[in-house]
C-alpha cells in the first residue's frame, strides 16, 4: 500500500480499494498527512480536522468490504465538507465568528448524510467565505486560502467555497462538497484547475445547509475529473446513477454568447478559451456564435445587490441588529444592500428574471449548451484586494459569467483548460433547468479534448 493516493479520481481510488491494494485506513492516515503537510504552504484550508472520526469510520468501512458488505465502490474515500453544511453534534458556522455560540446540528445535512450512506469519510470542515457572500474566497475571521496556483506571491482561492477547491487541488481529499449561489463552486475549481459542478435548482436537498439566497442556492462537488463530480451529484440527488452516457463529440452543437461573457479577458484566459475552441472545432464539434445581448442588463440588474441581496438581508436581519460588528464588513455592506431594496422592485426583479430565463430556453433549443470562460481572469493576488475598492471589483468580475447559470437557472459545470503549470483557467458548459445528465455526457466528451 505504498503507491501514492494524492490526485486520483474517485474511480481509482475505489479500483484500488475493491482491489486490495489499499484500505480506507491508508486513505484518511494519508489525507491527514497531507492536510498537516500543506497547512503552511496553502494557508487555512481546513476550519476543523475529524481525525478520531474519520480514523473510525475508515476502519469500519475495511471492516464491512472485508465482509463483502460495503456500502458503495466508494466506501472509504476522505472528502471534505464545506462550513456551510451541518455535521452532527458540530456547531455550522458558516464562515463566521457570530454563530460559533449556535447549538451543535442535532443531524447531518441531508447531502452528506447521502454520501456517507455510500461509505465517503468526512475528513474535515473548510474554510470559506463568510456566509458564502463572495466569489473570491477572503475571510479575516479564519484567514484565506491560497490558491494551489502561485503559492509564492499567494492567490485568492476563489469563493465562497475556498477551502472546498484547495483541499482537492493540494491532494487532501479526492473529493469536497460546495454549495454555489452565484459561482461558489466553479469559481473556486477555475481558480485551482479542478473540476466544479452546479446542479439544477432543487435536484439535491438544501436540508441541513445554511442558506443564502433561496432563488439561487445548489449543492455541488468538487474533484478531480467530470465522472468524479457526476459520482458525487448521483449519491447526493438520488435521481440517477452517475454512469455517465458516451456522447460522440462529433455532432455536438455548443452556442457562445458574445454579449457580456467574452469582455475584458485577460489574455491568458482569452488564448486558452479560444484554443479551447479550436481544439473542439477541430473534434467535430459545432461552434456557434448566439445573440443573447440581454445579458449585459445584468450588471443594471445586481447593481443594487439583486434578488441574492434580498434573500440574504432575509437570512441575516436579527443576526445585523444583535451583533452586525462581529461580520466581515465587506459582507455585511452586501447584505445591508437588500434592506434597500423594495417590494415592488424586488417583484420587477424576479419577473425580469423571468423574461430572461425564457430567452435563455429560446436560445438554447437545438444546443447542446452555452460555452464561455468560467471566469474573466485568472486568479488575483491576495495582496491586489486590500483595498475596497478594488476588492469589489474583483469580485463582480470573478462572478460575472458564472452568475449567468444562477440567474437563468441553468446547471452548470466548470472544467479545466490550460496546460499543466499555466495559470489556471476554466471553460464553464451550461445547460437548462434538470438537463444534469446530459451535461455530464457533453462536459465527459468536452473534458477528454481540453483537458488532456
Amino acid at each position: 500500500m505504498s503507491e501514492d493516493y494524492q490526485f486520483h479520481t474517485l474511480e481509482q481510488m475505489s479500483q484500488r480499494l475493491e482491489s486490495g491494494q489499499t484500505s480506507a485506513r491508508y486513505l484518511v492516515e494519508k489525507s491527514l498527512a497531507a492536510i498537516a503537510d500543506n497547512a503552511e504552504d496553502g494557508g487555512p484550508v481546513f476550519l476543523s480536522v475529524d481525525a478520531e472520526q474519520a480514523q473510525a469510520s475508515a476502519d469500519y468501512m475495511d471492516a464491512l468490504r472485508a465482509a463483502g458488505r460495503a456500502p458503495s465502490r466508494f466506501a472509504g474515500i476522505p472528502f471534505s465538507v464545506k462550513d456551510l453544511f451541518d455535521i452532527n453534534g458540530q456547531v455550522t458556522t458558516a464562515g463566521s465568528v457570530v454563530r460559533m455560540d449556535e447549538e451543535a446540528a442535532r443531524c447531518d445535512a441531508v447531502a452528506i448524510e447521502r454520501l456517507k450512506l455510500a461509505g465517503f469519510v468526512a475528513i474535515g470542515r473548510t474554510n470559506m467565505t463568510e456566509f458564502a457572500y463572495s466569489g473570491v474566497g477572503l475571510n479575516p475571521h479564519y484567514g484565506t486560502p491560497k490558491s494551489i496556483y502561485d503559492r509564492q506571491i499567494g492567490r485568492i482561492p476563489g469563493g465562497s467555497s475556498a477551502g472546498a477547491a484547495v483541499s482537492v487541488a493540494d491532494g487532501t481529499c479526492g473529493l469536497a462538497i460546495g454549495t454555489d449561489t452565484g459561482g461558489s463552486c466553479r469559481v473556486p475549481a477555475a481558480f485551482n484547475g479542478i473540476v466544479g459542478y452546479k446542479s439544477s435548482h432543487g435536484r439535491v436537498p438544501l436540508d441541513g445547509v445554511y442558506p443564502l439566497a433561496s432563488s439561487f442556492d445548489t449543492v455541488g462537488p468538487l474533484a478531480r475529473s467530470v465522472q468524479c463530480c457526476a459520482s458525487a451529484d448521483a449519491l447526493m440527488g438520488r435521481d440517477w446513477d452517475g454512469v455517465i452516457a458516451e456522447r460522440p463529440l462529433k455532432g455536438l452543437k455548443l452556442g457562445v454568447p458574445q454579449s457580456l461573457v467574452l469582455d475584458d479577458l485577460d489574455d491568458d484566459v482569452a488564448m486558452v478559451f479560444g484554443a479551447a475552441l479550436t481544439r473542439l472545432a477541430c473534434n467535430g464539434v459545432e461552434i456557434v456564435d448566439v445573440d443573447f445581448r440581454e445579458l449585459e442588463d445584468l450588471a443594471s440588474i445586481n447593481s443594487g445587490g439583486g434578488i441574492a441581496a434580498v434573500e440574504a438581508y432575509g437570512v441575516h436581519r436579527h443576526g445585523l441588529e444583535t451583533c452586525e460588528d462581529g461580520y466581515d464588513q465587506r459582507v455585511r455592506t452586501r447584505i445591508l444592500a437588500g434592506a434597500k431594496i423594495s417590494a415592488h422592485d424586488f417583484i420587477a426583479l424576479q419577473t425580469r428574471r423571468g423574461e430572461m430565463i425564457r430567452r435563455a430556453d429560446e436560445l438554447m433549443d437545438g444546443l447542446d449548451g452555452f460555452v464561455m470562460p468560467t471566469c474573466p481572469h485568472i486568479p488575483a493576488a491576495i495582496t491586489d484586494l486590500d483595498d475596497d475598492g478594488d476588492y469589489s471589483r474583483i469580485n463582480l468580475m470573478a462572478l460575472r459569467n458564472t452568475f449567468v447559470g444562477n440567474f437563468l437557472n441553468r446547471c452548470a459545470i466548470s472544467v479545466p483548460a490550460h496546460a499543466q503549470g499555466d495559470a489556471p483557467v476554466g471553460l464553464m458548459l451550461m445547460a437548462p433547468l434538470m438537463a444534469d445528465k446530459a451535461l455530464f455526457s457533453v462536459a465527459n466528451a468536452v473534458e477528454s479534448i481540453i483537458s488532456s
